[in-house]
């Protein structure tokens, strides 16, 4: 069985097996999310489940697949995933497993397990990624950080620095968005110049030599600095190697 198209009807259910598990849930969850039915032949209650999920699937026309794994010819993925009963529904996106039931329920359970994995308006938003669709975007869900940082940096490059401030300071929770606002506080500082020139021109590593080398130094504004640092190294992401050598520097610099 698998993803097929026939006019006004959208099937996107498929059978998968250990042999493509990877490339038809994992792989496949980067780009839309896969709902895996974890069933077998003798399971009275998968019978009843079964139909539920399929018509959820097919009702959102490929945008959630459904991929069904029997679990008795396939016992090493029903061990990997640590089935106990059946039917069992896991739901991945990008990769990770980030929703799951145990047991045959009802439509509106269903409907709703699928409704949840779909991207919000909010979300769609924000993958436009022009300055309307992310104003909508905060207007919907003030505070959201992957909406208020490129709506900032789209008006720093516009030179309305008060309001890319005022956006950015509305953000709970977020090193880059605390970074940037401390960065756009410090700025005209001459310390600092040579750091935020490279930072803007792309050299990530020399502007963040060139702050801790001034974090050494500084006594008034040391934990600005550090925030500046911190919300670079978010950027980059925990596992690069330069945030990793910045990051044990930094505790070095500072305790």
């Amino acid at each position: 069985m698998g993803s097929i198209s026939y006019p006004g009807v959208v099937l996107a259910v498929i059978d998968v097996s250990e042999a493509n598990f990877v490339s038809e849930v994992l792989e496949r969850s980067a780009t839309v999310p896969v709902v895996v039915d974890f069933w077998a032949e003798w399971c009275g209650p998968c019978r009843t489940l079964g139909p539920l999920l399929e018509q959820a699937a097919q009702a959102r026309e490929g945008k959630v697949v459904l991929a069904k794994l029997d679990t008795d010819a396939n016992p090493r993925l029903a061990a990997e995933f640590q089935i106990q009963g059946i039917p069992a529904v896991k739901a991945f996106r990008d990769g990770r497993l980030v929703a799951e039931f145990v047991g045959a329920q009802g439509k509106p359970v269903v409907e709703r397990f699928f409704d949840e994995l779909l991207p919000s308006q909010a979300d769609v938003l924000v993958g436009q990624g022009d300055e309307a669709s992310l104003r909508e975007a905060l207007s919907l869900q003030p505070g959201r950080a992957d909406a208020a940082l490129p709506l900032a940096r789209l008006l720093l490059a516009r030179g309305e620095r008060d309001e890319a401030l005022q956006t950015l300071e509305r953000v709970p929770g977020s090193f880059q968005a605390d970074g940037l606002a401390t960065r756009l506080r410090l700025e005209g500082d001459g310390q600092l110049d040579d750091a935020f020139a490279a930072l803007d021109e792309g050299d990530t590593e020399r502007g963040l030599e060139s702050l801790l080398a001034a974090l050494a130094e500084s006594n008034g504004y040391r934990d600005d600095i550090r925030r500046v640092i911190v919300g670079e190294l978010d950027a980059l992401g925990a596992e690069h190697a330069l945030a990793r050598d910045v990051r044990r520097r930094l505790a070095t610099t500072l305790y």
